[in-house]
């Protein structure tokens, strides 16, 4: 009970337990439907417990589970009771009853992850009060599925992942210079070309080593809407990234018109098979607005989030200072530089998503230049982005590259696997702030909340994915949920302590973390070649 990850608000304990037995009823009341039926569906899974449904909430008195709404309560607010009347979990909307329904799943032990029963189990609940809510509305997640491609069945299960430590935002990377990976109907070359790739490089971009076979993959429309209906069922909101006017050098080569053609023969790219930042970025011509345009229609009709993210990250300027079209364009336009250049093409999209009734988000670079109002920022480059976005009105999320990018190495070892960038412990997750302090009190309510960001390029597979995250992303849960005290008096010896239950959990689950003594011999990548950085990252 006291090894809850992300800690709860306030705890009192009882003394007692309710036992679920093969003879114990779920109640799902008005609104809460779907919540009972994952849980029942993942209880039975792993107990064999059939947890028939109860006609009301008294049909579980004594050794059943009871969910209903509170509208006392916040909208992911949620209280757990546990009591010699059964167990009762309130929310103030289905995604609280969802986020209590994780809490009752940690109650019952690491066993309750498991896909079937291991046998005679007792399945008790301790009697206890849980009250809780979220810190932040958004507690996010970015995958990078553009580098290295992961399958659905392995979006699936992140998810889950996700949800089990109650964050809330999917931000899916799909596209990229190494690869395109969403179906767009009225531009199939996107996925006939653009979605895979030649060769790949192992390791950082320095490296002499190459994986010489092709790689690829992309998600069909149906399975683009099974993924947002899985997260919706688990009140996860997917926000999909198509990344723009640099990192695309995957569309140029599908579309070779959408390049800078007068500076550059774009009929002789293909799809990027390094890494870094790439020269061949968008033309900033109609037709490219258009085809992007069509592009974001058929996104729309997939993904009902309120924000869509449009990048605008690391777009290098020289083929634009020597594109006679791109220099027409500024001169026509009145703009004084290729940077201003750069905002009136994001904020084009600002105000296309806008009349469609989305809000645009993008990286902290889109601040340079002016957006519309409504845009939102992920600050990645430290926290003079969000500053910024915040005191210019802006909502932002706060992302950091030096704090919360888990693709960073996890340790200073010599056995770390294919170290890229600063060390970032698992203490040093925990110990991250979201809100600056030198924002007002009225500036930090534009802080949304915070994010993790997982880039792939050197992640080849869903077991090196596993190990960047994890278990460090169960930290940044807690920072994201849980109200914590100033980072310097974050308790993380009693983190470290409940994290030892936490294991067990992530085992049942089978995931493939970084243990805390380092990693495991199949884990490491000997004579792969990274990208440390010594000394502390840059606080700012």
């Amino acid at each position: 009970m006291t090894s809850l990850i992300p800690v709860p608000r306030r705890v009192v304990a009882g003394s007692g337990e309710v036992r679920l037995t093969a003879r114990s009823r779920l109640y799902a009341g008005t609104a809460t439907e779907g919540v009972g039926r994952w849980l029942r569906a993942v209880l039975w899974q792993a107990t064999g417990l059939p947890l028939p449904e109860g006609r009301e909430l008294d049909d579980t008195d004594g050794d059943g589970i009871g969910l209903q709404l509170d509208p006392g309560l916040g909208i992911e607010e949620y209280r757990l009771v546990s009591d010699r009347t059964g167990i009762l979990i309130e929310g103030g909307s289905a995604a609280g009853v969802f986020r209590g329904a994780q809490t009752l799943r940690q109650l019952l032990g690491p066993d309750a992850y498991r896909k079937a029963p291991l046998g005679d189990r007792i399945w008790a609940v301790p009697h206890v009060t849980i009250e809780d809510a979220p810190r932040f509305r958004w507690r996010g997640l970015m995958l990078d599925v553009a580098r290295h491609f992961m399958p659905k069945d392995g979006v699936l299960r992140y998810l889950d992942l996700m949800a089990a430590h109650k964050l809330n935002v999917f931000h899916f990377h799909l596209t990229d210079d190494q690869g395109w990976r969403i179906e767009i109907e009225r531009y199939p070359r996107l996925t006939e070309v653009g979605s895979w790739r030649a060769r790949t490089k192992f390791g950082h971009r320095a490296s002499p080593l190459w994986e010489e076979k092709p790689h690829g993959g992309f998600y069909t429309r149906d399975d683009i809407r099974e993924i947002v209906a899985y997260a919706a069922e688990r009140h996860i909101t997917v926000v999909p990234e198509i990344d723009v006017p640099g990192h695309s050098q995957a569309a140029i080569a599908a579309y070779p018109e959408l390049g800078n053609t007068d500076v550059v023969d774009t009929t002789a790219l293909s799809v990027w098979d390094t890494w870094g930042i790439n020269p061949n970025v968008l033309a900033p011509t109609d037709n490219t607005l258009r085809f992007y345009e069509g592009v974001f229609e058929e996104l729309l009709e997939l993904f009902p989030s309120e924000f869509i993210h449009v990048g605008g990250d690391e777009c290098p300027k020289d083929q634009w200072r020597r594109s006679p079209a791109a220099q027409a364009r500024v001169g026509e336009l009145g703009l004084a530089d290729e940077d201003q250049l750069q905002s009136w093409f994001i904020r084009h999209f600002d105000t296309w998503l806008s009349a469609r009734g989305r809000r645009l988000i993008g990286w902290d670079e889109i601040l340079e230049g002016g957006l519309a109002e409504g845009a939102a920022v992920s600050s990645w480059r430290g926290y003079a982005g969000g500053i910024a976005a915040a005191r210019a009105g802006h909502d932002v999320v706060m992302c950091p590259e030096q704090q919360v990018y888990l693709d960073h190495r996890q340790d200073g070892g010599a056995d770390e696997p294919v170290p890229i960038g600063f060390v970032r412990t698992l203490e040093d997750v925990y110990r991250f702030e979201p809100v600056p302090s030198e924002l007002t009190p009225e500036e930090a309510e534009h802080v949304l909340g915070a994010q993790a960001n997982l880039w792939t390029e050197v992640m080849e597979d869903h077991t090196r994915v596993d190990y960047q995250a994890f278990p460090r992303l169960a930290a940044f849960a807690e920072v994201a949920w849980s109200a914590l005290p100033d980072p310097r008096e974050r308790d993380f010896a009693d983190f470290e302590r409940r994290m030892e239950a936490h294991y067990e959990r992530l085992d049942a689950l089978g995931v493939g973390y970084r243990p805390p003594t380092g990693p495991r011999p199949w884990q490491r990548r000997p004579g792969v070649p990274g990208r440390p950085i010594d000394g502390p990252p840059p606080n700012r």
